[in-house]
């Protein structure tokens, strides 16, 4: 756009009325200004200058002061009180040259004053100045006016702007569905109204796609994408079907909230989520496939006891990670239980990382007997952990939680690191004989960390430990569901003599088709097959089962959780090599556990033998 200001050209040229009772005055200032380029009107009295003024509108008027009848100031005070020609700039022309007679004129609204006998180049000049000022307060005005017009412009400009870039922050670009912050803002909206009537209800359903990451991982992130757009598309059509139905939002990833309200009822919630469930279950036509998707939902019922949307949200996603792991429900109520646990396990891994930092974890060992000499063969490493404030924590309250959260690697390896250090003890002070093992469990997480072989190795090199004395104790989960990686680790272990044995061997994951390739050295019974034993033939379950698979694969057997007398007897019937378990000993600490190699077993010894 220009930055030029132009005016009408009649208004640039000027239109002068000359008032002047003497006819040759009137030719006299009529020529001349005729000749400089001014359209000139004439007046030879005071009522025909005002009818002139009003008329023609004149960019300047010349004024003779002495005039019969209306004088100069009479006309000039009228002018001035006409609002059609108060702004016209006058220049009294006048015999009279006193100072007096010019303070008058000038009283009464004169722009200029100018004595006759007048000069032609003074008038000129004179009428010159005046117009230049007017069009200098013209050309301001247009500039004025131009430039509010471009304000406005601008104004209006940076609204649609402001507009587009609201619209943009507050959808997703992608579903085109509102985004969180709407949502946020809505459902504030909807809270602060429940404050002050609290019988409006309202609810909030989170939902979180199950598994969703498989799509991006196995078809790519654009029909990742496509399939957000059609989950989208059916969430929006049941909106249209449910005026309860507020807005529905994607958060990001592929989490979506509706805001339902007002509600007279929970039920109308519950049908709401069967409907979503329902739709989303039907399969969707992408990528020349059908695709099957589940959703996970967790409902907040609000009412005014909730102060923040943030926490109400916060419930909502408690709930969905809740139902997420629940097995019978693909949606759950929030509980206040189910925050007291979120806080609960928040706190827990801030201690457990202060627990690792500090070294606050302790090793007890529980001995290994060989069934038939009874005595001990070996011990497995189990982990306590001194808490500052609860004391000794046993590992069923902290270590699923760590394998969760993806602590178990680090603890992992301080466990490993604190053993093989009390092995390197034992073996220094004599106290072991070359048979005895020490068994260490390893997570899955552990044994997928790229460098774990040689982080073991390391360990076992640090300490300067036989390698043979350790043996790690690996789930059939952790070895089936990553078995073509984690065969190259157990062989490169097994190079460095370092035993291998299979944990909970039968709790459901069966690695029997290939169990014989593996370089495994020993099989555990799991403790829920050994518990159930009685003297009973057929309380034995699969026990006699696991303990002839292991004998034609030449493998040792464990049986884990021995308690009585009578499932001693069975095992040793079975042929059963080896046990653990209450009967004989619970875990201690590492120096009870070595004195225990030189205490007689008499007690259960002489129960097992009578």
């Amino acid at each position: 756009m220009s930055d030029t200001f132009t005016i009408p050209a009649d208004e640039v040229t000027g239109r002068i009325l000359v008032v002047d009772d003497t006819a040759t005055n009137l030719y006299i200032l009529s020529k001349l200004l005729a000749r400089s380029g001014y359209e000139v009107y004439q007046a030879q009295d005071g009522a025909a200058a005002l009818d002139m003024a009003s008329a023609h509108q004149p960019s300047l008027i010349l004024l003779d002061i002495m005039m019969p009848g209306m004088d100069g100031y009479e006309v000039c005070t009228r002018l001035r009180a006409m609002p059609e020609t108060a702004h016209i700039p006058i220049i009294f022309l006048s015999a009279l040259d006193s100072s007096v007679d010019k303070v008058l004129a000038f009283s009464h609204g004169a722009a200029d004053y100018v004595t006759k006998p007048f000069q032609p180049e003074e008038v000129l000049a004179r009428v010159r100045h005046q117009i230049n000022l007017q069009l200098a307060q013209r050309q301001q005005q247009y500039l004025n006016a131009e430039l509010e017009r471009r304000v406005q412009d601008r104004t209006h400009q940076l609204e649609l702007a402001h507009q587009q870039l609201l619209e943009v922050a507050m959808s997703d670009r992608l579903t085109r569905l509102p985004n969180r912050l709407s949502f946020v803002k809505q459902l504030g909206n909807v809270m602060a109204q429940a404050q002050i009537e609290p019988e409006q209800h309202f609810a909030v359903l989170f939902l979180d796609c199950d598994r969703f990451k498989r799509i991006n991982d196995s078809l790519g992130h654009r029909v990742g994408d496509q399939l957000l757009k059609e989950i989208a598309s059916r969430l929006t059509r049941i909106q249209h079907s449910h005026s309860t139905v507020a807005i529905i939002a994607r958060f990001g990833g592929d989490e979506f909230a509706l805001l339902l309200t007002p509600l007279a009822d929970r039920q109308a919630v519950v049908l709401v989520a069967d409907e979503v469930l329902t739709a989303l279950a039907k399969p969707f036509a992408l990528a020349d496939r059908k695709i099957f998707m589940s959703a996970s939902l967790g409902i907040v019922w609000g009412d005014a006891s909730y102060a923040a949307a943030e926490h109400l949200l916060r419930d909502a996603d408690v709930a969905m990670y809740r139902a997420k792991d629940c097995s019978y429900s693909q949606y759950l109520w929030f509980e206040p239980a189910m925050h007291n646990r979120a806080v609960h396990l928040l706190q827990l891994e801030t201690d457990l990382r202060l627990a690792l930092e500090r070294r606050e974890l302790e090793i007890y060992y529980q001995p290994i007997v060989e069934l038939c000499g009874l005595r001990i063969v070996g011990f497995e490493a189990l982990v306590r952990w001194r808490h500052p404030t609860q004391g000794l924590v046993f590992p069923g309250h902290f270590i699923s939680f760590a394998e969760e959260s993806g602590l178990i690697v680090p603890l992992g390896e301080q466990v490993l690191e604190m053993t093989c250090a009390d092995i390197a003890r034992w073996e220094r002070s004599g106290a072991i004989s070359p048979e005895i093992t020490v068994s260490v469990n390893m997570a899955a997480q552990q044994l997928l960390q790229p460098d774990i072989v040689a982080r073991i190795h390391h360990f076992v090199e640090t300490a300067g430990i036989a390698p043979h004395r350790l043996r790690l104790e690996l789930t059939e989960r952790s070895i089936l569901n990553n078995h073509a990686f984690i065969d190259g680790v157990l062989r490169a272990l097994q190079h460095r003599n370092i035993q291998l044995s299979i944990d909970d061997f039968g709790t459901g994951y069966s690695a029997l088709s290939y169990l014989h390739t593996l370089p495994v050295d020993c099989l555990k019974i799991d403790r829920s097959f050994v518990q159930p034993m009685t003297a009973r033939p057929d309380s034995l379950g699969i026990v006699p089962l696991i303990i002839n698979i292991a004998k034609t694969m030449n493998m040792q057997v464990i049986a884990e959780g021995i308690e009585t007398i009578t499932q001693l007897r069975q095992l040793q019937q079975l042929g059963c090599e080896y046990g653990q378990g209450y009967l004989f000993q619970k875990a201690v600490p590492a120096d009870v556990a070595i004195a225990l190699l030189k205490r007689p077993l008499i007690a259960w010894t002489r129960e097992a033998s009578a």
